[in-house]
């Protein structure tokens, strides 16, 4: 009951269109209470979370939450499997708790190509403080959203998509919202707006950064500073220094920077492109600057280099596989993350999912897991179950990939998850690109990771003590990596390839994780608040105004008897099985 009364954090969210210019001229992007990037959504594991999202955007929106995990509260998870989107001119209000979670995730919106356009912001989740954080308090925090991104709108790239063609390349790489400072005159115009990053000499910064571009693979190093990695997507990690990283769509890292370098001149903070087949492309860098409060001069000369890794497709890999679980550290508990021995646990459940080149589906370009491409239905999937409607989906997703004959299918398909087994996923990815997974409502360990295709005896090469725990992966072109996934939260949840591009064509799937025992045993019930759609329409009621004092009150009291009817319906469970 402490978890469940404890102070909420309540925010209200204007989501509208802004004209900005980070590129020199007038474009239209998504902000968040006139915020590009969105405002901070600053909070402590275990607390309660509730967002009012009003969208004065011409057209629906869901935001969905990267890497937390919505604990048997899959309807707030923000995607079309769950959730009816927010209409033009409603508001609707997200609540959840950040239960047992800590670290660097981020928001964004989930329909339509939309965060091409923005709409993305930070979320921090704190240690409680009978937690101690693994490294000393750092003097500051300091986001950066780092991303590729176009001057065409999000509507205009979708119908390019709809029309089969491919996107391009990105017209330049932003920096929390910001064009590239002018470290060369001949390939960034003068007079654009950048990002300065203001420190005090000596002070160590912690950096959260978070790749929210649409396709591209980036390299991130700020000249002549060491960065110390201590978590990722809520795991802390063993510390070591990296000059550069590389950070793949959606995935975001936290670091400790020491300002320990002489003040003569700025500092340049670079993410470029990685693993791009266009020539042009290699020329663009998203480039910010790093400020020492008692800076003699500008940033100068060249950029600090980029990996040279041509003839050794392994440095990326390897630098992934060096990433570790920092195993004698506490985080959201107090006992240390390697307490939890998955080597250990018998897997009960494989899924293979196999992606491969474009195909061609009903004379539309698309894209495939297992030669399936997903179609959103009108009804939320889990709306779907709640309400016994038969015909929506089919839970006959195949869970290893279908013979190269086999015709490809478009298809609103789910996969069966066995509640409380243990699932190993193996990504193979036969295509040209880097792909990056996402799993919503869980993490993963990432065991394995190499190029070629993937067979049983691979499994022997697992790493089964220190493997970090996250909930975006990479997986290199040809190659392919395993995770493994203690099945834990009931609900269903959305796996999808996290470029923009691949997921609006169908790259992803639903995993359904359903407790034997019937609804509303383990999971939350369904929000007082729930959008209805699809062939559920004629449930919606017309939304009322209301004044924000009364929303709140009328929140509080649902919210506290949502938890209340669960943890009564867990404890009859307990006593009655």
């Amino acid at each position: 009951m402490a978890a469940a009364a404890a102070q909420a954090a309540e925010v209200r969210w204007e989501v509208a269109y802004l004209t900005v210019e980070p590129l020199g001229r007038p474009q239209k992007v998504i902000a968040i209470n006139n915020q590009f990037p969105g405002p901070l959504l600053n909070v402590t594991t275990n607390q309660n979370v509730r967002v009012n999202v009003q969208n004065n955007l011409d057209e629906p929106l869901l935001i969905t939450w990267d890497g937390i995990q919505m604990r048997m509260n899959s309807w707030q998870d923000g995607v079309t499997g769950t959730n009816c989107p927010i209409p033009p001119g409603w508001n609707w209000t997200y609540e959840f708790q950040l239960k047992d979670q800590i670290g660097s995730f981020f928001y964004f919106p989930s329909l339509g190509l939309q965060r091409a356009a923005g709409g993305f912001g930070p979320i921090t989740v704190n240690n409680r403080a009978t937690v101690p954080v693994p490294f000393d308090q750092p003097h500051g925090d300091i986001t950066l959203f780092i991303g590729d991104w176009y001057t065409k709108g999000h509507v205009e790239l979708r119908n390019m998509l709809d029309d089969g063609q491919d996107l391009g390349a990105p017209d330049a790489i932003l920096i929390n919202g910001r064009a590239p400072y002018r470290y060369d005159s001949a390939l960034v115009p003068d007079g654009l707006p950048y990002e300065i990053v203001g420190v005090e000499p000596g002070e160590t910064y912690r950096f959260r950064v978070h790749n929210v571009g649409v396709s591209t693979s980036l390299n991130f190093r700020i000249q002549n500073h060491n960065m110390r990695l201590v978590e990722t997507e809520g795991t802390y990690t063993n510390q070591q220094n990296y000059t550069d990283l590389d950070i793949h769509v959606g995935q975001s890292y936290s670091f400790l920077v020491t300002m320990d370098q002489n003040a003569s001149t700025d500092y340049y903070i670079v993410a470029s492109p990685r693993f791009v087949g266009n020539p042009r492309w290699h020329e663009v860098a998203g480039v910010a600057v790093l400020q020492y409060s008692n800076s003699k001069g500008r940033a100068s000369g060249s950029l600090p280099d980029a990996p040279d890794d041509h003839y050794d497709k392994y440095h990326s890999m390897n630098q992934a596989r060096s990433i570790r679980m920092n195993t004698s550290a506490g985080a959201a508990r107090p006992n240390p993350q390697g307490s939890f021995h998955y080597g250990s646990i018998n897997v009960t459940q494989t899924f293979v999912l196999k992606n491969e080149q474009p195909l061609s589906i009903g004379g539309k370009r698309r894209r495939t897991i297992n030669r399936v491409s997903y179609s959103p239905p009108e009804t939320p999937l889990r709306l779907a179950d709640l309400h016994n409607l038969t015909g929506v989906y089919a839970a006959d997703f195949p869970a290893t990939p279908s013979d190269d004959d086999a015709p490809p299918r478009v298809a609103s398909s789910a996969l069966n998850a066995s509640y409380k087994g243990f699932l190993e996923i193996v990504f193979q990815n036969n295509d040209t690109d880097v792909q990056t997974y996402h799993l919503d409502g869980y993490s993963f360990f990432v065991v394995g990771m190499d190029y070629g295709e993937w067979t049983p005896d691979r499994r022997s090469e697992y790493n089964k003590w220190d493997a970090i725990s996250r909930c975006t992966t990479q997986v290199f072109p040809g190659g392919w990596t395993a995770v493994l996934v203690s099945l834990d939260n009931v609900g269903v949840w959305n796996l999808r390839a996290e470029r923009l591009d691949d997921w609006y064509r169908g790259q992803e799937v639903y995993v359904k994780v359903a407790d034997p025992l019937g609804y509303n045993i383990t999971e939350m019930v369904v929000p007082d608040n729930a959008l209805y759609c699809g062939l559920l329409k004629e449930r919606q009621k017309p939304q009322v105004h209301e004044s924000n004092s009364k929303s709140s009150a009328q929140g509080d009291a649902g919210w506290s008897n949502r938890l209340l009817a669960t943890m009564i319906l867990v404890v009859a469970a307990v006593i009655f099985s």
